[in-house]
């Protein structure tokens, strides 16, 4: 049986990153739409360029960079949105505009447009797109609670506008599988036109149903799944991309359908997002979830010791990972680390590969044994020579009988500046003493410790969110002292906090505390 194309349109970069807390600097959005690129995504939704400079420039030089992807940009139904969408994603040597309105009679009262009035809008909008670029998608947003005759209505006028992508969102995640396929189907089936497009289909998760609303959708005639890493996105997220890929890699008895995706990169693209998001992956995720291919039953280990597939519908090597996790130690050299690291999927330059080899060594005199994970939080580890405040030292005075405190040394600014606080528990100590020495008004929001391996000398990696009054930054760190990483968490969030704050507020002298004059 010939195997139907299905395209991947992924928009971790835009829907996920609107996740409370999951904004990415310019580097990281760049280094993650170099991954997706790399691991055969087809179109990646870069961002939404006229909801700030920040976004625009990512997605203009994005844009510049892809290899073989679609860039794609979100504009609302309006001239001014479109144009900017142009102006970002017109260096791509496979530029897209994705513009949407929402169909729905909920969201149809918030612009205060009646059914002809939005029909003659995305007759325009779509018009005016199609002759920026050859490549246009419309969405009708809310689609699965937009009346049918006007869904059809409103997606036929998209069609002879120009759309040859006709996005179908599921966008408050309301649907269910059954309904999901047969929409799609009386689309391509009522619609004039519809067999000339190509229908997508955007699933959101409140309901826990957006992989198999997805999977029903391609079903029912769409070709093109949008979706994020992780899963990563609003409220509880969006479709998963390796839940669908890996579903339709392993079911292609009932789904004869392919992509493009090469899969064995899949679980470092998972890792690389939920450090630099900072969401981290449940245990018990699908496809790439610390516990996915673990296995602890008597009866399970017996039977994957006779034969993997008893209990095992995939390899472990078919998303990225190595099977095993073979140790390193400190009598390793660099060719053994850099060996391991490419097993891994990394391939880090002389330099990068020389901070890391620093890290690991001394973690290594820390640990009996360094394992996969381990290595990999060293990898991930931010350590930017740009910060304005490191942690030089840290000692920690705690236990059963208080007061705990925490004696501090951090260079701010290429000064060192020392303290002494005292708090309930050494990590409340160290908070108060980074904020003794660098007032702030941030408040915390999330504080997170997860071992990153077996045993009592693991590495913690710890996530810590701070909220300024509405800019969210979040830093995380890993080390053998679970206080140690606390703090080079906060610090590092608290660095990414500042430059938030510098972006976000015009005349904001970086290396001050306060606010220009305007």
């Amino acid at each position: 049986m010939t195997k139907d194309k299905v395209l991947i349109f992924d928009t971790t970069l835009r829907d996920g990153e609107q996740s409370p807390g999951a904004t990415m600097t310019h580097a990281e959005k760049l280094e993650i739409a170099e991954l997706l690129d790399d691991m055969g995504v087809d179109i990646i939704e870069a961002g939404f360029p006229i909801a700030s400079e920040g976004d625009f420039n990512a997605v203009s030089e994005i844009a510049k960079r892809a290899k073989r992807a679609t860039i794609c940009g979100l504009a609302r139904a309006n001239y001014k949105d479109i144009d900017r969408c142009w102006e970002a994603v017109k260096h791509a040597s496979s530029p897209r505009i994705h513009t949407f309105i929402g169909t729905s009679p909920l969201h149809r009262a918030i612009p205060n447009l009646d059914m002809d009035q939005m029909a003659e809008r995305i007759h325009d909008t779509v018009t005016h797109a199609r002759n920026l670029c050859d490549n246009v998608q419309w969405s009708p947003m809310d689609a699965t609670r937009t009346e049918w005759d006007y869904l059809c209505r409103v997606v036929e006028i998209a069609i002879k506008a120009g759309a040859s992508t006709i996005n179908i969102p599921d966008t408050v995640g309301y649907t269910a599988p059954a309904e999901s396929a047969d929409l799609i189907k009386r689309l391509i089936a009522t619609v004039p036109g519809a067999d000339s497009v190509i229908f997508a289909t955007h699933c959101h998760n409140d309901l826990g149903m957006a992989t198999a609303n997805s999977l029903a959708a391609v079903i029912g005639g769409a070709r093109q799944i949008e979706c994020t890493i992780n899963g990563l996105g609003e409220r509880a997220g969006n479709t998963a991309l390796e839940e669908v890929v890996m579903a339709l890699k392993i079911r292609g008895d009932i789904m004869p359908f392919e992509t493009g995706i090469d899969t064995r990169k899949i679980m470092n693209i998972s890792r690389r997002v939920a450090t630099v998001s900072g969401f981290a992956v449940q245990f018990n995720k699908a496809i790439v979830g610390k516990n996915a291919f673990a296995h602890e039953s008597g009866i399970h280990q017996d039977g994957m010791l006779k034969n993997a597939e008893t209990f095992e519908i995939m390899r472990p090597e078919d998303v990225g990972l190595s099977g095993t996790s073979l140790p390193l130690g400190k009598h390793s050299g660099r060719a053994a680390l850099r060996a391991k690291l490419a097993e891994l999927g990394f391939d880090l330059a002389d330099n990068q590969l020389n901070d890391v080899f620093v890290r690991f060594k001394d973690l290594a005199d820390r640990k009996k044994e360094v394992f996969d994970d381990d290595l990999m939080a060293l990898v991930y580890q931010n350590d930017s020579g740009e910060d304005r405040i490191k942690l030089k030292s840290l000692r920690v005075i705690c236990g059963t009988e208080g007061p705990q405190q925490a004696d501090m040394v951090l260079d701010i600014d290429g000064t060192d500046v020392k303290t002494s606080a005292t708090g309930d528990g050494p990590v409340d100590a160290t908070f108060n003493a980074v904020k003794a020495l660098f007032p702030h008004g941030a408040r915390l929001q999330l504080y997170q410790v997860q071992a990153v391996t077996e045993g009592t000398d693991a590495q913690a990696t710890v996530m810590v969110r701070l909220d300024e009054d509405g800019r969210i930054a979040t830093g995380q760190s890993a080390d053998t002292d679970t206080v140690v990483a606390s703090a080079k968490a906060y610090i590092n969030a608290l660095n990414r906090l500042l430059v938030r704050r510098a972006h976000s507020q015009p005349g904001y002298d970086t290396k001050g505390v306060s606010y220009k004059d305007s």
